[in-house]
């Protein structure tokens, strides 16, 4: 007879098996007059191999690779969505992400004088994206350019591939891969601040938060304070870390960034999944008691209300929550680091332990300035 907890995690396992049987996403490239909708130019860095077929796969490598991709976002599509060609030799502009340019830098230099151009014409300002578990290199890279699209990020994009299997049941692969991927993520932030970054946040999802984590505890280790400062916000999208690995990890790190923000949902199958796989079912993405945090200065934001699918990426895949972010004008108050507007991130009930801030939201009401209201 099926338990309960194996019940409730079946819809998350069966969409596991399904996706080990489908096509996955794959860069197709076409000339920038053949595109309808705006491009995004994405700055890349990963440790991912250069297959023979001119792209990166999911084996490792010991250096970093710096490139550029510009992304078309196509016009008829639903915000949160990212479609690949079903016919790639005929893909539509109107409804398929499409890749109009891909430039390979051959060294650090080329790579951060045409970043340092980008940066002087986005106030010095940069996001790095780290993707999650379970990505290939363009399904990675098309999301982050929805991403920034759909929520109108502020800054150059940046996105940190690291050599995710891209195997639904590889997940002990990943999490090995996320220990190799750190030295080169901590390179890519070190890049990104040389090519006259002053600000830069950090945003990560899934398994790419504990990554994230571990770059930020090498930097602190290092004693590296001056690339500390350069980074102005964290905010980690459904993490896939134990508590109390997070825990310590951020005592190490010491002070944290600011503002740092945790979007989670107790109702994330994806974790409870991964929580399953590890015997740890204590992860931060799914925390309900935030009291656990009370001790450090962050803001975790529950948005089990706009379960989207699994609910593990809520945040760049719900239209109603992507339209609820991007029309809060505090959101770059609170990018600044000012602590009073960062209450007023994401509008609902707040809850505060000490330090700790957690905000439960509601897709219920109405946002006007700051407060939301039946």
């Amino acid at each position: 007879m099926t338990t309960t907890p194996l019940r409730r995690l079946l819809p998350a396992l069966a969409l596991a098996l399904l996706t080990a049987c489908a096509p996955r996403g794959m860069i197709t490239a076409v000339p920038p007059d053949a595109v309808l909708g705006p491009i995004v130019p994405l700055f890349v860095g990963t440790t991912r191999q250069l297959g023979d077929d001119g792209s990166y796969g999911p084996k490792r490598s010991e250096a970093l690779h710096l490139a550029r991709y510009d992304i078309a976002i196509p016009p008829m599509r639903k915000v949160g969505k990212v479609v690949f060609p079903k016919h790639p030799a005929k893909p539509d502009p109107k409804t398929d992400f499409l890749t109009t340019a891909q430039v390979l830098y051959p060294t650090n230099a080329r790579f951060r004088t045409d970043l340092s151009r980008a940066l002087a014409t986005n106030n010095n300002e940069a996001v790095i994206f780290v993707h999650g578990f379970n990505n290939t290199f363009a399904e990675g890279l098309y999301r982050f350019a929805q991403l920034d699209h759909d929520l109108q990020l502020p800054g150059v994009a940046v996105q940190y591939s690291w050599p995710s299997a891209a195997q639904p049941l590889g997940y002990v692969e990943d999490r090995e891969s996320v220990l190799f991927a750190r030295d080169g993520l901590e390179q890519l932030i070190r890049d990104v601040s040389d090519a006259g970054a002053r600000r830069i946040i950090l945003v990560a999802h899934s398994m790419g938060a504990h990554l994230t984590m571990e770059a930020l505890r090498q930097i602190s280790l290092r004693g590296d304070k001056a690339l500390m400062n350069r980074i102005d916000g964290v905010v980690l999208i459904s993490p896939d870390i134990d508590v109390d690995v997070f825990r310590m990890t951020a005592k190490t790190i010491g002070q944290l960034p600011e503002p740092f923000i945790i979007f989670g949902s107790p109702r994330d199958g994806v974790l409870r999944l991964s929580g399953f796989i590890t015997g740890q079912q204590g992860r931060l993405g799914t925390l309900e008691d935030v009291s656990r945090l009370a001790d450090l200065d962050v803001t975790y934001v529950d948005v089990a209300a706009f379960r989207d699918g699994t609910g593990h990426f809520t945040a760049a895949t719900s239209p109603a929550l992507i339209s609820l972010i991007s029309g809060i004008d505090d959101v770059n108050a609170a990018f600044r680091g000012d602590a009073a507007a960062r209450v007023g991130l994401l509008p609902g009930a707040v809850i505060t332990f000490r330090s700790a801030t957690r905000i439960i939201l509601s897709p219920l009401g109405q946002i006007t300035g700051t407060n939301l209201t039946p």
